[in-house]
C-alpha cells in the first residue's frame, strides 16, 4: 500500500437547523464577532436573516459582508478584509455557495497575519495563522467546506488558487434547511459536480488512497441515488440533507486525492463565457472519460454499478460505456444542455480553449491518461457534439 496523508475539516456538523446554532461553536473557538460573508441573492430571499437573528440572540452579533459574486475577484476579497478589520472581528463566517466559502477562507488568513494575497497563490504558499473559520454551505456541489482551497478571479479570463491545509476551517456545518427550495438547474449543476470531484478522486494519478476512495464511492451512491429528487422536489429534506452529505464526503475525497481533466477543460469555459462551474464540468464529463477510458477502465468498472443503480455485465470497458452511457442520460434527465453546442459555445474558440486547458498543468498531472493540447481540442470537439 503506498503512503499517504489525509486532511480534513477538525469538526462536521450534519444536521438540520444546526446552522440556528452557530453560536454554539463560536463560543467554544472564541469568537465575540464574527464576519458573516454570503451573497446578496441569500440575503434577498431572507435565508440569512434567521442565522443573524440567532447569533445576535446569543451574543454573538455578526458583521454582514454580503457582496460576494460568483467568481469573486480580488477587489471582493479586499472589501471584505476592509470592512473585517474596520469592525475588528475575531472570527469569520461564510453561509453561501462555493464562491461565499472561498472569499472566507482567504479573509481569515489575511486577517490572521502580514501575509498579502499575492504571496499566497499557489500550493502550500500560506505562512500565516487564521482566525477561526466555520463555513455553512447553501448547495451541495462544491465541497469547499472540507476543501483546502480557494479560487479567486485574477483577470478577465483568469483565476488563480489557493491551497493550503490552513484553509480547513474549524467547523463545517452541513444544515438541509439552507438548501430547500434551491432551483433545479442550480441543484443539478452542483449536483453533477459533487459528481464529478467523486469520479476523479477516485481514478486521479497521485495521491490516490484507501480513506478518498471509500469517500468518493459513499459519495456517489448518495448523489447518484438522490440528485433527480433533489432537482424535482426543492422541498424534499431527505433528499436535500443526502445531496449534501454526499458533496462534503465527494469534497473529502478530492481535496486528498486531487481532480484532473474534466475540471482542466472546465476551467476554461467559466473564464470565457462564464458558465457556472457544475455545468462546465458536466458538458466535458462524459467526453473525458471517454478518452480516459484506455487507461481508467478498471476503476471506472469499479463505478459503473454505483452510477447507474443496477448490476453491469461485461468487460471493464463494457462497464465503463455503461457508466458513461448513463451520465449522459442523468444530465438529460436533468435538463442540463448536453453538449457545447447547446451551451452556446462558438466552435471557432475550441482551439483557444484546448490552448486554454493546457495552462492548467497542476490538474492535467493528475489526469490517468496523458492529455496534449491535440487530444484537448479532440475532447472539445467531442463535447461540442462532433466527432474528433
Amino acid at each position: 500500500m503506498q503512503d499517504f496523508v489525509f486532511n480534513t475539516t477538525p469538526q462536521i456538523q450534519c444536521a438540520p437547523g444546526s446552522a440556528l446554532l452557530l453560536a454554539r461553536s463560536c463560543q467554544r473557538l472564541g469568537v465575540k464577532r464574527p464576519l458573516l460573508v454570503t451573497d446578496p441573492q441569500l440575503v434577498a430571499i431572507g435565508l440569512v436573516a434567521p442565522v443573524l437573528a440567532a447569533l445576535e440572540a446569543a451574543g454573538v452579533p455578526a458583521v454582514v459582508f454580503d457582496q460576494v459574486k460568483e467568481d469573486p475577484p480580488e477587489a471582493t476579497v479586499f472589501a471584505a478584509q476592509n470592512l473585517a478589520q474596520e469592525q475588528s472581528v475575531d472570527g469569520v463566517i461564510a453561509v453561501g455557495g462555493g464562491s461565499s466559502m472561498d472569499v472566507a477562507k482567504i479573509v481569515a488568513v489575511l486577517l490572521g497575519g502580514a501575509q498579502p494575497l499575492a504571496e499566497l497563490y499557489g500550493v502550500d504558499q500560506v505562512r500565516n495563522a487564521r482566525l477561526p473559520l466555520i463555513l455553512v454551505p447553501t448547495t451541495a456541489g462544491t465541497g469547499s467546506e472540507v476543501t483546502p482551497v480557494a479560487i479567486v478571479t485574477t483577470g478577465e479570463t483568469t483565476k488563480a488558487g489557493v491551497s493550503s491545509p490552513v484553509l480547513l476551517p474549524d467547523v463545517a456545518v452541513l444544515d438541509a434547511d439552507l438548501t430547500l427550495g434551491l432551483p433545479p438547474a442550480v441543484t443539478a449543476m452542483t449536483g453533477v459536480d459533487a459528481m464529478v470531484h467523486a469520479i476523479e478522486a477516485y481514478t486521479t494519478k497521485h495521491r490516490k488512497n484507501p480513506i478518498s476512495d471509500n469517500l468518493a464511492r459513499e459519495a456517489l451512491v448518495l448523489l447518484g441515488r438522490n440528485i433527480r429528487t433533489a432537482a424535482t422536489d426543492g422541498g424534499n429534506r431527505e433528499a436535500r440533507g443526502k445531496m449534501l452529505l454526499g458533496a462534503c464526503l465527494a469534497g473529502q475525497a478530492f481535496a486528498n486525492a486531487p481532480v484532473a481533466a474534466v475540471h482542466a477543460l472546465a476551467y476554461p469555459l467559466g473564464g470565457h463565457y462564464h458558465i457556472p462551474h457544475g455545468l462546465s464540468n458536466s458538458l466535458v464529463l462524459p467526453s473525458v472519460l471517454d478518452f480516459n477510458t484506455p487507461a481508467a477502465a478498471p476503476l471506472y468498472a469499479e463505478l459503473a454499478e454505483i452510477v447507474t443503480g443496477g448490476p453491469v455485465a461485461g468487460s471493464d470497458e463494457a462497464k465503463t460505456a455503461a457508466l458513461i452511457q448513463s451520465l449522459r442520460t442523468l444530465i438529460d434527465d436533468l435538463k442540463l444542455p448536453a453538449t457545447l453546442a447547446a451551451a452556446k459555445v462558438p466552435e471557432a474558440d475550441l482551439p483557444m480553449l484546448a490552448a486554454d486547458a493546457m495552462l492548467q498543468q497542476r490538474l492535467l498531472v493528475n489526469n490517468p491518461r496523458e492529455v496534449s493540447e491535440a487530444d484537448a481540442l479532440a475532447i472539445y470537439r467531442a463535447a461540442y457534439g462532433n466527432a474528433a
